[in-house]
Protein backbone atom coordinates (compact mmCIF):
# COMPACT_ATOMS: atom_id res chain seq x y z
CA UNK A 1 0.00 0.00 0.00
CA UNK A 2 2.91 2.39 1.01
CA UNK A 3 4.24 2.00 -2.84
CA UNK A 4 0.96 2.57 -4.31
CA UNK A 5 0.48 5.85 -2.35
CA UNK A 6 4.25 6.94 -3.37
CA UNK A 7 3.28 6.20 -7.21
CA UNK A 8 -0.19 8.49 -6.79
CA UNK A 9 1.90 11.15 -5.02
CA UNK A 10 4.63 11.01 -7.72
CA UNK A 11 1.93 11.34 -10.52
CA UNK A 12 0.18 13.95 -8.99
CA UNK A 13 3.38 16.05 -8.71
CA UNK A 14 2.58 17.55 -12.24
CA UNK A 15 6.17 16.02 -14.10
CA UNK A 16 4.18 15.26 -17.40
CA UNK A 17 4.97 18.24 -19.39
CA UNK A 18 1.95 19.53 -21.01
CA UNK A 19 -1.51 17.79 -21.52
CA UNK A 20 -2.83 15.15 -23.50
CA UNK A 21 -5.42 15.81 -26.53
CA UNK A 22 -9.11 15.71 -26.08
CA UNK A 23 -10.96 14.93 -28.97
CA UNK A 24 -13.84 16.45 -30.42
CA UNK A 25 -15.69 13.54 -32.67
CA UNK A 26 -19.08 13.82 -34.87
CA UNK A 27 -20.47 10.32 -34.29
CA UNK A 28 -23.49 11.02 -36.38
CA UNK A 29 -24.09 7.54 -38.75
CA UNK A 30 -21.38 5.91 -37.15
CA UNK A 31 -21.44 2.81 -35.44
CA UNK A 32 -18.92 2.97 -32.41
CA UNK A 33 -17.67 -0.13 -30.34
CA UNK A 34 -16.10 1.00 -27.00
CA UNK A 35 -13.01 -1.47 -25.72
CA UNK A 36 -12.50 -2.39 -22.10
CA UNK A 37 -9.28 -2.40 -20.16
CA UNK A 38 -6.95 -5.06 -21.69
CA UNK A 39 -4.17 -4.94 -19.64
CA UNK A 40 -1.94 -7.26 -21.26
CA UNK A 41 -4.25 -9.82 -22.43
CA UNK A 42 -3.75 -9.94 -26.42
CA UNK A 43 -5.08 -13.22 -26.97
CA UNK A 44 -8.70 -11.62 -25.34
CA UNK A 45 -8.09 -8.38 -28.16
CA UNK A 46 -7.94 -10.56 -30.96
CA UNK A 47 -10.83 -12.48 -30.09
CA UNK A 48 -13.01 -9.28 -29.40
CA UNK A 49 -11.70 -7.82 -32.64
CA UNK A 50 -13.10 -10.71 -34.61
CA UNK A 51 -16.12 -10.61 -32.85
CA UNK A 52 -16.61 -7.10 -33.55
CA UNK A 53 -15.83 -7.88 -37.34
CA UNK A 54 -18.72 -9.65 -37.56
CA UNK A 55 -20.84 -7.98 -35.48
CA UNK A 56 -20.75 -4.60 -38.05
CA UNK A 57 -20.86 -7.01 -40.85
CA UNK A 58 -23.41 -5.17 -43.46
CA UNK A 59 -22.78 -1.63 -42.05
CA UNK A 60 -21.72 0.70 -45.01
CA UNK A 61 -20.92 3.67 -43.11
CA UNK A 62 -18.57 4.81 -40.55
CA UNK A 63 -17.04 1.91 -38.21
CA UNK A 64 -14.80 2.99 -35.25
CA UNK A 65 -13.29 1.56 -32.24
CA UNK A 66 -11.93 3.44 -29.05
CA UNK A 67 -10.34 1.97 -26.98
CA UNK A 68 -10.61 2.98 -23.54
CA UNK A 69 -6.72 2.38 -22.36
CA UNK A 70 -4.69 0.19 -19.66
CA UNK A 71 -3.24 -1.65 -22.63
CA UNK A 72 -0.41 -2.45 -20.47
CA UNK A 73 0.39 -4.40 -16.94
CA UNK A 74 -1.13 -7.56 -15.09
CA UNK A 75 -1.48 -9.43 -18.10
CA UNK A 76 0.91 -11.36 -20.14
CA UNK A 77 1.30 -9.58 -23.48
CA UNK A 78 1.53 -6.14 -23.20
CA UNK A 79 4.22 -5.27 -25.88
CA UNK A 80 2.25 -7.28 -28.15
CA UNK A 81 -0.92 -5.52 -27.16
CA UNK A 82 0.87 -2.22 -28.04
CA UNK A 83 2.40 -3.15 -31.20
CA UNK A 84 -0.66 -4.99 -32.51
CA UNK A 85 -2.31 -1.15 -31.84
CA UNK A 86 -0.06 0.63 -33.00
CA UNK A 87 -0.78 -1.18 -36.85
CA UNK A 88 -3.62 0.23 -38.56
CA UNK A 89 -6.86 -1.03 -37.66
CA UNK A 90 -9.24 -3.91 -39.06
CA UNK A 91 -10.27 -3.30 -42.70
CA UNK A 92 -13.02 -0.70 -42.74
CA UNK A 93 -12.10 0.29 -39.43
CA UNK A 94 -10.95 3.57 -37.85
CA UNK A 95 -9.37 3.51 -34.13
CA UNK A 96 -8.95 6.19 -31.69
CA UNK A 97 -6.73 4.69 -28.67
CA UNK A 98 -7.30 6.62 -25.24
CA UNK A 99 -4.51 7.07 -22.49
CA UNK A 100 -5.00 5.19 -19.36
CA UNK A 101 -3.10 5.20 -16.01
CA UNK A 102 -1.15 2.75 -16.55
CA UNK A 103 0.45 3.98 -19.98
CA UNK A 104 0.94 7.52 -18.63
CA UNK A 105 3.01 5.46 -15.56
CA UNK A 106 4.94 3.47 -17.98
CA UNK A 107 6.24 6.44 -19.76
CA UNK A 108 6.55 8.25 -16.44
CA UNK A 109 9.27 5.60 -15.67
CA UNK A 110 10.67 5.20 -19.66
CA UNK A 111 11.50 9.10 -18.80
CA UNK A 112 12.72 8.50 -15.72
CA UNK A 113 9.91 10.68 -13.96
CA UNK A 114 8.60 7.81 -11.90
CA UNK A 115 10.83 5.03 -10.28
CA UNK A 116 10.67 1.48 -11.02
CA UNK A 117 9.53 0.07 -7.49
CA UNK A 118 6.47 2.18 -7.62
CA UNK A 119 5.82 1.70 -11.27
CA UNK A 120 6.30 -1.97 -10.66
CA UNK A 121 3.59 -2.03 -7.45
CA UNK A 122 0.66 -1.48 -10.04
CA UNK A 123 1.95 -5.06 -12.35
CA UNK A 124 4.64 -3.49 -14.41
CA UNK A 125 6.88 -6.72 -13.80
CA UNK A 126 4.40 -8.66 -15.98
CA UNK A 127 5.22 -6.10 -18.84
CA UNK A 128 8.69 -6.26 -18.72
CA UNK A 129 8.41 -9.92 -19.29
CA UNK A 130 6.36 -9.08 -22.01
CA UNK A 131 9.35 -7.31 -23.45
CA UNK A 132 12.05 -10.30 -22.95
CA UNK A 133 13.11 -8.46 -19.35
CA UNK A 134 13.55 -11.15 -16.44
CA UNK A 135 13.72 -8.68 -13.88
CA UNK A 136 14.98 -10.52 -10.96
CA UNK A 137 17.80 -12.55 -13.08
CA UNK A 138 19.35 -9.25 -14.25
CA UNK A 139 19.12 -7.70 -10.57
CA UNK A 140 21.74 -9.57 -9.39
CA UNK A 141 24.34 -8.26 -12.88
CA UNK A 142 23.02 -5.21 -13.24
CA UNK A 143 23.32 -2.05 -10.67
CA UNK A 144 20.23 -0.21 -10.54
CA UNK A 145 21.01 2.35 -12.54
CA UNK A 146 21.97 0.03 -14.89
CA UNK A 147 18.89 -2.17 -14.79
CA UNK A 148 16.96 1.28 -16.11
CA UNK A 149 18.96 2.39 -18.61
CA UNK A 150 18.88 -1.64 -19.93
CA UNK A 151 14.62 -1.53 -19.53
CA UNK A 152 14.51 1.64 -21.00
CA UNK A 153 16.33 0.65 -24.38
CA UNK A 154 14.41 -2.29 -24.75
CA UNK A 155 11.30 -0.91 -25.00
CA UNK A 156 10.94 0.13 -28.95
CA UNK A 157 11.02 3.91 -30.35
CA UNK A 158 7.78 2.97 -31.84
CA UNK A 159 6.14 2.05 -28.38
CA UNK A 160 7.31 5.24 -26.77
CA UNK A 161 6.17 7.48 -29.42
CA UNK A 162 2.42 5.61 -29.30
CA UNK A 163 2.36 6.04 -25.36
CA UNK A 164 3.16 9.77 -25.67
CA UNK A 165 0.70 10.58 -28.48
CA UNK A 166 -2.29 8.60 -26.61
CA UNK A 167 -5.13 11.61 -26.17
CA UNK A 168 -7.05 11.61 -22.34
CA UNK A 169 -10.45 11.56 -23.76
CA UNK A 170 -12.69 11.11 -27.11
CA UNK A 171 -16.28 13.31 -26.93
CA UNK A 172 -19.24 14.14 -28.85
CA UNK A 173 -22.55 16.30 -27.94
CA UNK A 174 -24.14 13.02 -26.43
CA UNK A 175 -21.08 10.37 -25.15
CA UNK A 176 -17.34 10.79 -23.77
CA UNK A 177 -15.17 8.55 -23.75
CA UNK A 178 -12.47 8.51 -20.76
CA UNK A 179 -10.48 5.64 -19.07
CA UNK A 180 -11.39 6.40 -15.36
CA UNK A 181 -14.44 9.36 -15.62
CA UNK A 182 -15.15 12.88 -15.39
CA UNK A 183 -15.77 14.86 -12.65
CA UNK A 184 -19.13 16.09 -12.35
CA UNK A 185 -20.19 19.63 -12.91
CA UNK A 186 -17.33 20.74 -14.88
CA UNK A 187 -16.84 21.27 -18.46
CA UNK A 188 -14.61 18.89 -20.52
CA UNK A 189 -11.88 21.09 -21.72
CA UNK A 190 -11.52 22.75 -17.63
CA UNK A 191 -11.46 18.63 -16.74
CA UNK A 192 -8.23 17.80 -14.64
CA UNK A 193 -6.12 15.23 -16.06
CA UNK A 194 -5.63 13.10 -13.26
CA UNK A 195 -9.29 12.80 -12.43
CA UNK A 196 -9.71 11.64 -16.39
CA UNK A 197 -7.51 8.82 -15.53
CA UNK A 198 -8.04 8.47 -11.95
CA UNK A 199 -11.32 9.28 -10.52
CA UNK A 200 -14.01 7.01 -8.84
CA UNK A 201 -16.01 8.14 -5.55
CA UNK A 202 -16.77 11.56 -7.16
CA UNK A 203 -17.70 10.57 -10.78
CA UNK A 204 -19.99 7.16 -9.02
CA UNK A 205 -21.62 9.86 -6.80
CA UNK A 206 -22.43 12.38 -9.15
CA UNK A 207 -23.45 9.74 -12.12
CA UNK A 208 -27.18 10.73 -11.93
CA UNK A 209 -26.11 14.65 -12.84
CA UNK A 210 -24.05 14.22 -16.02
CA UNK A 211 -24.47 16.37 -18.72
CA UNK A 212 -23.78 13.26 -21.09
CA UNK A 213 -23.13 9.73 -21.14
CA UNK A 214 -19.31 8.78 -19.94
CA UNK A 215 -18.49 5.05 -21.33
CA UNK A 216 -15.45 4.12 -19.27
CA UNK A 217 -13.14 1.78 -17.70
CA UNK A 218 -9.99 1.83 -14.77
CA UNK A 219 -12.35 0.12 -12.18
CA UNK A 220 -13.30 -3.50 -12.87
CA UNK A 221 -16.65 -5.29 -12.22
CA UNK A 222 -18.12 -8.62 -12.99
CA UNK A 223 -20.29 -7.47 -15.99
CA UNK A 224 -20.62 -4.46 -17.64
CA UNK A 225 -22.40 -1.20 -15.27
CA UNK A 226 -24.19 1.26 -15.57
CA UNK A 227 -25.31 3.52 -13.67
CA UNK A 228 -27.01 6.98 -13.86
CA UNK A 229 -25.38 8.11 -17.56
CA UNK A 230 -22.33 6.25 -17.04
CA UNK A 231 -21.26 2.66 -18.59
CA UNK A 232 -18.14 0.99 -17.44
CA UNK A 233 -17.18 -1.97 -19.66
CA UNK A 234 -13.99 -2.99 -17.68
CA UNK A 235 -14.60 -6.58 -17.03
CA UNK A 236 -11.62 -7.41 -15.67
CA UNK A 237 -9.98 -9.45 -18.38
CA UNK A 238 -6.66 -10.07 -16.71
CA UNK A 239 -8.55 -11.89 -14.35
CA UNK A 240 -11.51 -12.70 -15.71
CA UNK A 241 -10.60 -13.75 -19.32
CA UNK A 242 -13.61 -11.31 -20.23
CA UNK A 243 -12.96 -8.56 -22.75
CA UNK A 244 -15.44 -6.55 -23.25
CA UNK A 245 -16.76 -3.93 -25.96
CA UNK A 246 -20.15 -1.99 -26.11
CA UNK A 247 -21.52 -1.15 -29.36
CA UNK A 248 -23.47 2.20 -29.97
CA UNK A 249 -25.13 3.18 -33.18
CA UNK A 250 -27.13 2.22 -35.76
CA UNK A 251 -30.40 2.49 -33.44
CA UNK A 252 -28.93 -0.25 -30.70
CA UNK A 253 -26.50 -1.12 -27.87
CA UNK A 254 -25.46 -4.51 -26.84
CA UNK A 255 -22.16 -6.12 -25.51
CA UNK A 256 -19.54 -8.50 -27.15
CA UNK A 257 -17.30 -10.03 -24.74
CA UNK A 258 -14.91 -12.69 -24.88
Amino acid sequence: MALRQKFLSLLGGGKRQGTRARLQIELGGTLVYAVGDVHGCFDQLQVLEQKIIADATGFSGRKLIIMLGDYVDRGPESAQVIEHLIQPPPEGFQRICLAGNHETAFLDYLEGNLPRDAWLATGGENTLRSYGIDLTYLANLYSASELDQMVRSSVPSSHVAFLRALPIMAYSRQVAFVHAGIRPGIPLEDQDERDLLFIRKEFFAGAAQLDRWVIHGHTPVKKPELSGRRLNIDTGAYMSGRLTAVQLGAGRAHFLST
